[in-house]
């Protein structure tokens, strides 16, 4: 019988802790209207302001990051959920090593 259902009981502990000067990505559930990426940034690291096609989310597991969205500047702590429409530009830079959770939704 197949699941139909996914289940992680800890998200965190799904990503190691990282070298220096490290970005590590895992995606964990690609569906046709979700896919589900945890990311793990060393401190000091960053992603450029870019635009994704489609709706996205932000969920801030673990961590302290400054993030950039629409032109508009925020320092994000653990819980912090930032939802984007389509096209949106944003940059991200972790102030301390952070774990991340990207939902981008397909259309």
């Amino acid at each position: 019988m197949n699941k139909t259902y996914t289940l992680f009981e800890d998200l965190v502990s799904l990503t190691p802790t990282l070298p220096a000067d490290s970005i590590l990505s895992r995606t964990l559930l690609q569906h046709p209207r979700l896919k589900v990426t945890l990311f793990a940034f060393a401190a000091g690291q960053e992603l450029s302001e870019h635009a994704t096609p489609m709706p996205a989310v932000i969920h801030i597991l673990e961590g302290e990051c400054d993030l950039r969205v629409s032109g508009d500047d925020y320092t994000l702590h653990d819980g912090a959920w930032v939802f984007m429409e389509a096209h949106t530009p944003h940059a991200l830079i972790a102030r301390t090593d952070l774990r991340m959770l990207l939902l981008m939704l397909p259309d």
